[in-house]
């Protein structure tokens, strides 16, 4: 359709534009609108700005001055705007001043624009609100650990309600990356290392931040995670099986069982195609296959990374091209390829407007579904815009209790009452240490006049509130080869009953931290000089609980072995060191499971759970790849037995497109109350391409009383053992199965052989996902209700 240049837009007296029209249906109204713009007022709705951006590339990303610089406001908003990047996370704004400002950019968009469209706005949202005084909540990584979709969910909604009530439309979150390498940077922004696990409380997390009215941005599709070496940004050399039945799971998931309304593709190449110009990703798969009706917006500066990183295309317009053909809507961050090179090459020719047009149906669609083109639109009192309350931060609370890991401990914990307690290591006494590379303060880095917005107890205040007279020494930085606080710290464990050690990562951006994006780790040690101050520490004798605050596992060496305790936490946002303090006292029974496994040698290659039989140890290799505590592990201070594992009904066949039921009893055998962490695993021991030995499939968390006691069920449809068969199709193949009951993915405590009875079948999208588990006698969880 061509551009009309000079079109009447009023209406009659007393007539409703049809675009403005509630009585039709979103599609619609957005139809009505796309052949009465011009050229210009289209692709103006097709990209982003930034303003307040630095255009120095210090504060946020490389090659921001070379593409984000520039942004002339009242030139750039002349035929209208898509989108505002991140007008509360670019610099420390109170929320009131911040509401303000926004209104009165909306305002000055929508007066601008012929046909009175405000722009979409959109924020990250990983770690909750990326704004100054907003929640900072755990990161994804510490979702995982908690197994817990139901609290991901609701955290969730609470980061929605006050995006929407900012006036903030559309959230970059949840990351669905499956980590396949822990050097990788972005491993902490990662759920875990299995689909499963991942595309469950990606949902979760979806459900609610779209329950709250803002549009959820599944990312990065897809790929991103399985970079050759661990590094940021680096070719994928994956094979299409990975890719479908490992990478592409968690992204279904979420668009099925929590509706996401968008997607933001990956920086990836995948052998040789970047996803940014890949249609058979960006259409083929995700809208023709999937039926994806929403938005797929570029990740920042990735359209013009077509012609610069990647080099498939020779100028800004013919990224631009490449871009709108895959399937790509909307430019972020700021205006560069779809700007006036593309119009250029619309009129030339060169580029089909109806690609243009294809874009701006989906950005108006979304638009109208946000009431941004209704005549009404309620405000929020700037005075009473609160982002950081009781409710967000016990919500925060809660889930980083959930999520802290213990993977070792030789009864040295809890920390026993009346005992001389030493703190000792880099991270102990630093706020910073809980914080993901998406949470404000560290995404837009330090701003001494503003403080970090938020308050963030370090573990040693926390430590300090439950343990009398805590002796405290640093030990050394997280960096650095500085080992002159040895000395205090030896000296601090040596004169106490029990030494608790604090190590792990600064969390920072593009080099500037130890995790975090662009900060990947050319092996699994601990940074810097901190192995050196555990081998210190271990070796005065003194009983030693080693905390690991981190982005990524690291492998311990013999602290794994020789520490009494070992504790993880994954940057567990604001109450973070108070939960892990609850933890060592034992206030709080511990509950968190592993989403990653913890490697037993740094050096090694490292891999996933997920591994076939090729991929574990063997007799023809001398590299061991067993993990030194494999996924799913975690303990607490009481003891669960677990008994009765069966197959309920027919325990023969499980029709190729049938359900089998299976439960086990747990009891606990303790004296207090725990939580027990019930996973379900397939084995497939012959299959027509090689498998994982096993995989998760089904998981519930049980909490129990004192001699309290559950049967735990599980109805898993035969589609969930489906994978992508010899010919790339994804099928359920019939044949022996075994379902495992387990504590971890090394740990069974019963296994059900069955089998799959009937032909080979074919499955697609509308598959069945997962399995529904019940625990009795408490009712059946909604959150897995809502999955049937």
């Amino acid at each position: 359709m061509s551009s009309q240049l000079s079109v009447d837009t009023e209406p009659a007296p007393g007539e409703i534009p049809p675009w403005r029209d509630p009585a039709r249906s979103s599609t619609e109204r957005a139809g009505a609108l796309v052949p009465l713009m011009t050229l210009e007022e289209k692709v103006a709705q097709l990209v982003g700005v930034w303003v307040g951006a630095d255009a120095t590339g210090v504060a946020v990303a490389p090659h921001q001055a070379d593409m984000g610089g520039g942004i002339r406001w009242p030139e750039v908003i002349r035929h209208g705007l898509g989108q505002l990047t991140r007008p509360f996370g670019t610099a420390p704004v109170e929320p009131a001043t911040g509401l303000k400002a926004l209104a009165a950019a909306q305002a000055e968009i929508a007066a601008t624009s012929r046909f009175g469209i405000p722009a979409q706005v959109h924020e990250e949202c990983l770690t909750g609100f990326a704004t100054w005084g907003a929640t900072v909540y755990p990161t994804p990584l510490s979702w995982g650990a908690a197994f817990d979709p139901e609290l991901v969910e609701q955290m969730a909604g609470r980061i929605g309600a006050g995006m929407r009530a900012a006036g903030v439309h559309q959230g970059l979150a949840p990351v669905l990356d499956v980590t396949r390498d822990y050097r990788w940077g972005r491993t902490e922004e990662t759920i875990g290392e299995d689909p499963y696990l991942v595309g469950t409380v990606g949902a979760a997390y979806v459900r609610g931040l779209e329950g709250a009215g803002v549009v959820a941005t599944l990312k990065h599709f897809a790929g991103y995670s399985a970079s050759r070496g661990g590094r940021n940004l680096a070719p994928v050399p994956m094979g299409p099986r990975e890719l479908s039945d490992v990478i592409l799971p968690p992204f279904e998931m979420a668009l099925r069982l929590g509706g996401a309304r968008s997607v933001m593709h990956s920086y990836a190449e995948i052998d040789g195609v970047p996803v940014a110009a890949d249609e058979h990703l960006l259409t083929r798969v995700l809208r023709d296959d999937w039926g994806f009706t929403g938005t797929v917006v570029s990740d920042y500066f990735a359209v013009r990374f077509l012609q610069s990183l990647h080099r498939v295309a020779g100028d800004a317009a013919g990224a631009a091209a490449l871009a709108l053909r895959a399937g790509i809507d909307v430019e972020l961050p700021t205006v560069d390829a779809f700007g006036a090179e593309l119009i250029a090459a619309v009129r030339a020719g060169d580029v089909d407007e109806a690609l243009v047009d294809r874009a701006l149906l989906r950005v108006l669609t979304q638009k109208i579904e946000l009431g941004l083109l209704d005549p009404d639109r309620p405000g929020v009192d700037p005075e009473t815009l609160c982002l950081d309350d009781d409710a967000g931060r016990d919500i925060a609370h809660r889930l980083a209790r959930e999520a802290v890991v213990l993977v070792r401990n030789t009864g040295i914990l809890p920390l026993p009452a009346g005992r001389r307690i030493a703190l000792v290591g880099p991270v102990a006494d630093d706020p910073m240490a809980m914080l993901g590379c998406y949470t404000f303060p560290v995404h837009v880095g330090p701003h001494a006049e503003h403080g970090l917005g938020v308050r963030i107890p370090s573990l040693r205040e926390a430590l300090a509130g439950l343990v009398p007279d805590l002796a405290y020494a640093e030990g050394c930085t997280v960096t650095g080869e500085d080992t002159a606080g040895f000395a205090a710290a030896v000296a601090a464990a040596r004169e106490a009953d029990v030494c608790v050690l604090a190590v792990g990562d600064r969390s920072g951006l593009f080099g500037r931290g130890t995790s975090g994006e662009g900060c990947d780790a050319a092996d699994l040690d601990l940074p810097g000089v901190q192995a050196d101050l555990v081998r210190a520490v271990l070796a005065t004798g003194t009983p030693v609980v080693l905390v690991v605050l981190a982005g990524r596992p690291y492998a311990l060496g013999e602290a794994a072995e020789a520490a009494a305790a070992v504790l993880y936490g994954f940057f567990p946002g604001q109450l973070g060191g108070a939960a892990v303090a609850e933890v060592l006292t034992g206030a709080v029974n511990p509950s968190g499971r592993l989403p990653v496994s913890v490697p037993r040698d740094a050096a090694g290659v490292p891999t996933t759970y997920l591994a076939p039989p090729l991929g574990r140890r063997s007799e023809v290799s001398n590299v061991d790849p067993t993990a030194a505590y494999p996924f799913g592990h975690g303990l607490g201070y009481t003891e669960f037995e677990w008994s009765n594992a069966t197959v309920l009904g027919p325990a023969a066949d499980w029709p190729v497109d049938g359900e089998v039921s299976v439960a086990v009893d747990v009891r606990n055998l303790g004296t207090r109350a725990g939580t027990e962490v019930v996973q379900l695993y397939l084995h497939d021991p012959v299959a027509q391409t090689t498998r994982p030995v096993v995989r998760l499939i089904g998981y519930a968390r049980v909490p129990l009383a004192a001699g309290e006691q559950a049967r735990v069920t599980f109805a898993v449809p035969a589609d969930v053992t489906s994978f992508t068969g010899v010919h790339g199709r994804r099928i359920v193949e019939p044949g022996a199965v075994e379902l495992r009951f387990g504590r971890s993915s090394a740990q069974f405590e019963a296994t059900l052989p069955l089998r799959l009875a009937g032909d080979v079948r074919e499955v697609g999208h509308q598959r069945r996902l997962v399995s529904l588990a019940a625990v009795e006698p408490a009712s059946r969880p909604a959150i897995l209700e809502a999955h049937r």
